[in-house]
């Protein structure tokens, strides 16, 4: 209305009147403006637009609610208690239960809107892309502190919407865009951000039609795979810069339909509303050809794509003929195996068609192939991608989630997982995972699509199949516990294994995995089966989410993935013990060659492995070394120091047993004395070696540790860096070696002694020989 503002009936709408026109409730009316009463007083009334706003004497006056976002769309009250709330806005639900003082923090919530994203070269590398109604982002794909939190990311310019391209040769200078051709350079050492817009005017407010360039909301951005300082930027022209954006011109006329019918300014009579997301006939996508530089393809929002191979002196139309017409080619990909073929992404769902459209053309666009069987009506795509190691393997990404083919888009089937049904508005490989930037769920990335890459219908029809493994990186970085909270989940850390069963084996049928050194030497073996009786050591768990991995095979029909630690066996574990200084742990392996080894149904398979060292480390394979002898001369004692421990313990309990049935013995007196004498001589070893009175996580701190805690305390010394071990810790393991030899000297003298006098005592009296039980070996 041209005299809006917020008006009032008491007698059913039968008359109205005026009581606040504040421009703050009544601005873009369209998009925010929404009134909700307070059910339980008359008076109370909420206004929401940007801001949340309450009035308490019956909208003559407005307060702000500190609600943690801005723009808002939605408020619910509690009809029952007004005093709780759910607001949504652009930034997602939050929640007060006192009626607006407070709200719960929205960023626990992965919710973000990602339109596109990028990956750079760092290890581990970064992901990138900017959020609706939010900032850019570069968030670490893994973090060295176990799961990904807001110490992994930071803002990198540019704004809510489009394309954040980091720099090639430098991961600190970004390239992010946002609406009205925005777009910046950003350097994260000086934290300079600069406005490099090709046609920096101003268009807020106005239509298309009088601009002279129309940039949209996500207008794109492209880096050249062949020149990393050859920039892209797409308005109805395609301009390019070799001068960080200093400088731009255009290559190409207008690429569009430039219908100005089409260009007039959004809205009404009485309201307008441009913001840029409205303006039509632009670029959309930009992409040039991995293989052949100055091939460039592009795509318009209003259903055109061209292609220059001369670097935009001249230009073709290749549109497909029965693509929808006035439909966004929302992707574009040149296959990085074929300069002449590429693959188009094509969303007409804003034409009340919600079919998915993806195209392939092998001629350089002179004709073009729909593939979209498998894909269901309603999952309209955003986003087509080749795999770059495996010819004709594709990805899509629909409003309803990813799909994959492995015949080059003759047929389609889901890779949902475990992924929320959710729109994906964009996809990359990076070098052996699938990163996806979904418009709602924030960014998932599938972890090692190596078994895609090597999956086919020979495989399918194997009884049982095992993965060559990519190369496995030590140490793995951070860890891999899933976190609590509002933190993203870190990706394996250690060495994936994959392997394809046809069907589940019977529940005696066992499946093993070996891990073999260059020699041929077993380092580690796994079972699908339960070890009866084995410890797992430790406390029980105190914390959430505190359960230690299984070592158990899966062993399910279809894939199964197993994540080796890359460490040899490790110790014996002590049930229920409690340490301070580390817990039972074989030595790392160095990088080399290892093999895997499979074994099921009576079949034998082996594929290499390969262990490098973390590429942002330069020490030598000489160090490492040194690091790995110590590092199993520790374990070596660890294991030495618990089967002792264990032999104490198991012949403790077999004394208690003896005791309870003495009484029947001729000399049953003088056998529980003498085994109490026993008991006592080897209770003082086991207190010399391990810390009895220690329990739960932090008794350590009032029963000080003892030899085994001190031994995996100086492992964790040595292996706490990937580097030689420093003088000291040698000095330090030989001390408690020697500490530990004095103990393992007392035991082998009772066993010798002690033992074999209380053992001939109950021979006497026809009773059985209490017996040592056999060490584990590590």
């Amino acid at each position: 209305a041209e005299a809006g503002g917020l008006y009032r009936s008491d007698d059913g709408g039968e008359k109205w009147m005026k009581i606040n026109d504040d421009h703050r409730f009544s601005q873009r009316a369209w998009y925010f403006t929404h009134v909700f009463a307070d059910p339980k007083n008359v008076d109370t009334v909420y206004e929401l637009n940007t801001g949340l706003f309450r009035s308490t004497d019956g909208g003559k006056s407005f307060a702000p609610l500190g609600a943690p976002h801005g723009d808002h769309h939605g408020l619910w009250i509690d009809p029952t208690n007004p005093q709780h709330m759910i607001n949504g806005n652009d930034g997602g639900a939050t929640i007060s239960l006192n009626g607006g003082k407070n709200w719960t923090r929205q960023d626990s919530q992965p919710t973000a809107e990602f339109y596109h994203v990028a990956t750079d070269n760092r290890y581990p590398y970064y992901v990138y892309g900017a959020q609706q109604d939010n900032s850019t982002v570069a968030i670490a794909s893994a973090s060295e502190f176990g799961a990904i939190d807001r110490p992994d990311w930071y803002p990198v310019g540019g704004g809510e919407s489009g394309f954040v391209i980091p720099y090639p040769p430098d991961p600190d200078i970004v390239y992010a865009g946002s609406y009205d051709g925005l777009i910046t350079r950003y350097n994260r050492q000086t934290w300079q951000e600069q406005d490099i817009n090709p046609w920096p005017e101003n268009p807020m407010g106005a239509g298309a039609s009088g601009l002279k360039h129309r940039f949209q909301w996500t207008a794109p951005i492209a880096l050249s795979p062949h020149d990393p300082n050859a920039l892209y930027h797409g308005a109805e022209v395609l301009f390019t810069s070799n001068d960080g954006g200093m400088s731009w011109k255009a290559i190409s006329p207008d690429l569009t339909r430039n219908d100005k019918s089409k260009q007039g300014s959004s809205g009404g009579p009485i309201t307008q509303d441009n913001t840029s997301v409205e303006y039509y006939d632009t670029i959309f996508a930009i992409a040039e050809s991995p293989l052949t530089q100055g091939e460039i393809w592009v795509g318009s929002d209003d259903g055109m794509v061209h292609l220059t191979r001369d670097g935009g002196k001249t230009w073709s139309d290749i549109t497909p003929k029965d693509m929808p017409k006035w439909s966004m080619v929302s992707l574009i990909e040149p296959s990085p195996f074929d300069a002449a073929s590429a693959y188009l992404a094509i969303d007409a769902h804003r034409l009340d068609d919600v079919k998915p459209y993806i195209y392939k053309t092998k001629d350089y666009g002179k004709t073009w192939t729909a593939i979209t069987t498998g894909i269901p009506d309603g999952s309209y795509a955003h986003a087509v991608r080749e795999d770059p190691k495996r010819k004709g393997l594709l990805y899509a990404g629909t409003e309803s989630g990813v799909y994959i083919s492995f015949d080059d888009g003759a047929r389609w089937q889901s890779l949902q997982l475990d992924m929320p049904t959710t729109p994906v508005h964009d996809l990359t490989i990076k070098n052996d995972d699938l990163v996806i930037a979904t418009h709602g769920r924030a960014f998932w990335i599938l972890d090692d699509i190596t078994p895609l890459r090597q999956f086919n219908a020979e495989v399918a029809n194997e009884a049982a199949h095992l993965y060559a493994p990519r190369p496995a990186y030590r140490p793995g970085t951070g860890g891999g516990f899933r976190p609590r909270g509002a933190a993203g989940q870190n990706p394996p850390s250690g060495a994936v294994l994959d392997y394809y069963l046809k069907a589940k084996p019977g529940e005696k049928e066992e499946i093993t995995l070996e891990i073999l050194d260059s020699n041929g030497k077993q380092v580690r073996k796994f079972s699908s089966l339960e070890k009866k009786g084995e410890d797992t050591g430790g406390p029980a768990a105190e914390f959430p989410g505190a359960q230690r991995a299984s070592e158990k095979l899966p062993a399910e029909a279809g894939l199964n993935r197993f994540e080796w630690d890359m460490r040899y066996e490790k110790p014996p574990a002590i049930a229920g013990a409690a340490s301070w200084g580390g817990r039972p742990t074989g030595p790392s392996v160095v990088p080399g060659a290892y093999q895997v080894k499979m074994t099921a149904g009576g079949k034998t398979l082996t594929e290499p492995l390969e262990i490098k060292l973390d590429p942002r480390l330069k020490t030598s394979q000489e160090d490492l070394v040194k690091q790995f002898e110590l590092m199993t001369k520790i374990t070596a004692s660890v294991s030495e120091a618990h089967n002792a421990v264990k032999q104490i313990r198991d012949l403790h309990a077999q004394i208690a047993a003896l005791k309870k049935r003495l009484s029947d013995a001729p000399h049953g007196k003088e056998l529980v004395a003498a085994g109490d004498q026993l008991d006592k001589k080897m209770t003082a070893v086991e207190d010399e070696i391990i810390q009895s009175k220690s329990k739960s996580s932090e008794d350590p701190l009032n029963y000080p540790i003892k030899l085994n805690d001190k031994l995996m305390a100086i492992g964790g010394t040595v292996e706490s860096a990937e580097t030689a071990p420093t003088k000291q810790s040698y000095e330090v393991y030989e001390m408690l070696r020697g500490l530990l030899d004095v103990q393992l000297t007392k035991w082998k003298e009772i066993q010798s002694s002690d033992l074999a006098d209380f053992n001939k005592l109950l021979r006497n009296d026809d009773v059985p020989n209490i017996m040592i039980a056999p060490a584990a070996q590590p």
